[in-house]
């Protein structure tokens, strides 16, 4: 038996678990499922015979090691600090490494020992970072292999509510990280270029520059910008395009309405407010407004952000029961970024019975034969519940595959890497169709801008 090991049995490990599992006997595998706790690696592996949950301490270098070097291969599910650890342990026993984080530059160092070891430190093997890679080359790749010229690449990306669970003036509830969805989009200007031209987004707009998407069968989205749509352009090969950018999709009515936190104030997670313990949802959002001695809270906070008296985004407020006195925050030492998530995750936390969806979306202009045209590509995918989430396939699926394909050696090339390469999203891709991640690629008229306007 050929033994996996997998650190980390979180939300985003169910499907890979799974996949992994159902392909044990046949592929001769053994997994070694290690979390920190032991309940929730059994309740991952549900006795099945073909694997071992084992309670382990990423930080006992001992246990880590032994368990590193018993493995034919390892997949770290952890969060992205905690990788570089077990990369170098894995370098000392000669074991690949799968994992579906950003690579690091710590992770980027090891790179030519592990080309000399002929190791596969293969990462950013997820969702997003991940299947948006293979996607994206595999249609590049096959406009430039009919002599095409990359004019623009736009990459949407979003975790949403499904269609079914969604019930709720916002349309979205948390499918992952509430936290991060918190922090979005801060840390610098929103940086991409169009027709050639650099733009910048600061964070105090970011929310009101969106782009619109139609989706057949679900209807409008939008995006905004990611922090840095530029961060992949030589890696693709996309040094001379004219349109480079990648956002993230909410549902059309998201955006306006998260704004009005970002000039609150309340996202800011750089200082603790006073209090915050026995602090009320009406006492934080006003201690956002100014002093009145007869506005009430819901008055001062109409005027601040010039909210009329039939506009949804009141509504939306109200949904979220921010002027409650009686509901308390009950965080010591909290940011205002920090109570927030707290309030929403009240009301954004999803039921037992609700459904998440991933909807990832690309657009390829390009110019063959001195015509210019386009490529839309797009995938819907739906959760089946909130053990197997569409989140958790579309992050685990693609990292166990991988991980199967560099043990058949059918993935050879190492060193440290990401899914770009033919040999890596070719089979992945193909595969991942059969679990329902399919992108219909339809010919649409070229979009393009007037540069005229720019």
């Amino acid at each position: 038996m050929r033994n996996i090991l997998i650190f980390g049995a979180g939300r985003s490990a169910s499907s890979l678990i799974r996949y992994l599992l159902s392909k044990s006997n046949e592929e001769q595998l053994h997994l070694t499922v290690a979390d920190l706790s032991l309940n929730l690696a059994k309740a991952k592996t549900q006795d099945h015979p073909n694997a071992t949950p084992l309670a382990l301490d990423i930080f006992n270098s001992d246990d880590r090691k032994k368990a590193i070097e018993n493995a034919s291969i390892v997949i770290s599910m952890l969060p992205a600090h905690l990788h570089i650890e077990i990369a170098k342990d894995c370098l000392e026993f000669k074991k690949h490494l799968v994992t579906a984080s950003y690579i690091s530059d710590a992770m980027q160092a090891l790179n030519e020992e592990a080309i000399q070891n002929n190791l596969i430190f293969m990462n950013e093997i997820g969702l997003d970072p991940g299947i948006d890679h293979m996607s994206a080359m595999k249609v590049i790749d096959e406009i430039r292999s009919k002599g095409g010229k990359m004019l623009l690449f736009e990459s949407f990306c979003g975790g949403l509510v499904a269609p079914e669970s969604d019930n709720n003036l916002w349309n979205y509830k948390f499918t992952w990280a509430p936290r991060n969805v918190v922090l979005a989009g801060q840390g610098g200007a929103a940086k991409f270029i169009q027709e050639g031209t650099y733009k910048y987004i600061p964070y105090s707009a970011l929310f009101r520059r969106t782009e619109f998407l139609e989706v057949e069968g679900y209807g409008k989205f939008e995006a905004y910008s990611n922090r840095d749509s530029l961060k992949y352009r030589s890696v693709y090969g996309l040094d001379n395009i004219l349109t480079l950018y990648r956002g993230t999709i909410r549902r059309v009515g998201y955006s306006r309405a998260w704004n009005m936190f970002v000039q609150l104030g309340m996202t800011d997670d750089s200082y603790i407010l006073e209090g915050s313990e026995n602090m009320s949802y009406r006492q934080f959002i006003n201690s956002f407004l100014p002093y009145h001695p007869t506005d009430s809270a819901e008055i001062k906070t109409r005027l601040l952000l010039k909210i009329d008296q039939d506009d949804i985004m009141w509504d939306k407020l109200l949904e979220l029961d921010l002027f409650n006195p009686n509901k308390k925050v009950n965080l010591p030492n909290a940011t205002p970024a920090q109570i927030l998530e707290k309030i929403l995750t009240d009301s954004w936390a999803l039921e037992p019975d609700d459904k998440d969806m991933i909807v990832m979306y690309h657009k390829f202009g390009y110019e063959l034969n001195g015509e210019k045209k386009q490529i839309d590509s797009k995938m819907v995918c739906i959760g089946e519940d909130q053990t197997y989430t569409a989140m958790a396939k579309t992050v685990g699926l693609p990292v166990a595959i991988a991980t199967l394909l560099i043990l058949n050696r059918k993935i050879t090339t190492p060193g440290v890497q990401l899914p770009i390469k033919k040999e890596v999203y070719e089979p992945i891709l193909k595969e991942l169709e059969e679990y329902g991640v399919i992108f219909n690629e339809q010919n649409v008229p070229y979009f393009g801008y007037n540069p005229d306007l720019f």
